[in-house]
């Protein structure tokens, strides 16, 4: 790709040359045991050969730990990646930058943001992620580790903007209510983000959510009014429903015949028992007494 259209050039894993780290040993061993011959032998010259030789192929030696990968770099040209554990010998007078490839977790800070509804909360998040291409990790990205972290909580701070905390309303997403929902979402975000980086996202899980304090007592008192209100119309809703089933059951049975009057006034005793607080007390109508 020409860099001078603007076009970046993308960097992707391969494997770098290596040869087992123990054949190696021997190999340097039999040069250095020719060379001493030679000089033995006051062949000085093919002896500094032989010992020339055992120094460059040393220089390859590498250690590579399990779930741990090294960046081959040759004169300043990416030469490819190692991820066989143990001893290897690689490229002579290379560089080689060791990263990890281990799970890790990071656990961002507590951030303050405002939600969609523009409450300010606080909120913060564990980020479960791993190096797959070692190459990214190293050359499209600089310090991928403070790059993971700053990117976390941007997209963390993204996804909490787009949700209210809470709501009485079962058909809307909510931070507090959703977890796994808005995890998953959060988990996408982090994902597009850190690709570039050659990170894989294994999971994203929200470990604090909460108002801010300077708010936290008003938005209780909040919610407290908001769960009265929507309980009330549950039982409006109900009452209203119960009483026009008892009317119309009534009506149906023929036993009962109510009038325009008599059906507006049994509906409104129904919903003054049903509605009330404290338990209805009934009057019971014995009829009227005649005077002797």
């Amino acid at each position: 790709m020409d860099n001078r259209l603007g076009v970046k050039k993308v960097i992707t894993e391969k494997d770098a040359w290596s040869m087992n780290g123990y054949l190696g040993i021997i190999v340097i061993a039999v040069l250095i045991g020719v060379s001493i011959l030679n000089f033995v032998y006051e062949q000085i010259a093919i002896g500094i050969i032989f010992l020339i030789l055992s120094i460059i192929l040393a220089t390859g030696l590498t250690l590579i730990q399990p779930n741990q990968a090294a960046v081959v770099l040759f004169f300043g040209k990416y030469a490819g990646s190692l991820r066989k554990e143990g001893l290897v010998i690689t490229i002579p007078f290379s560089i080689r930058r060791k990263i990890s490839l281990r799970v890790r977790n990071f656990h961002s800070r507590r951030l303050k943001v405002n939600d969609v509804e523009g409450n300010p909360i606080e909120i913060a998040a564990v980020i479960v992620f791993r190096v797959v291409d070692s190459a990214k990790a190293v050359f499209d990205v600089d310090q991928y580790e403070e790059f993971v972290e700053i990117q976390s909580e941007t997209a963390l701070r993204a996804v909490a903007t787009k949700y209210p905390y809470d709501s009485f309303d079962d058909s809307k997403l909510t931070l507090r209510g959703n977890n796994e929902e808005v995890s998953d979402e959060l988990k996408a975000e982090v994902h597009e983000r850190l690709y570039v980086a050659g990170v894989e996202i294994i999971e994203a899980r929200l470990t604090h959510l909460a108002y801010s304090t300077e708010i936290a007592q008003a938005m209780l008192q909040r919610q407290q009014a908001s769960a009265i209100v929507a309980a009330r119309q549950k039982v409006v809703e109900g009452a209203v429903g119960m009483a026009q089933d008892a009317i119309s059951r009534l009506e149906k049975d023929g036993s009962v015949q109510l009038n325009e009057d008599a059906r507006i006034r049994m509906i409104n005793n129904l919903l003054v028992a049903i509605v009330a607080d404290n338990g209805a007390q009934p009057i019971i109508n014995a009829g009227t007494m005649k005077e002797d």
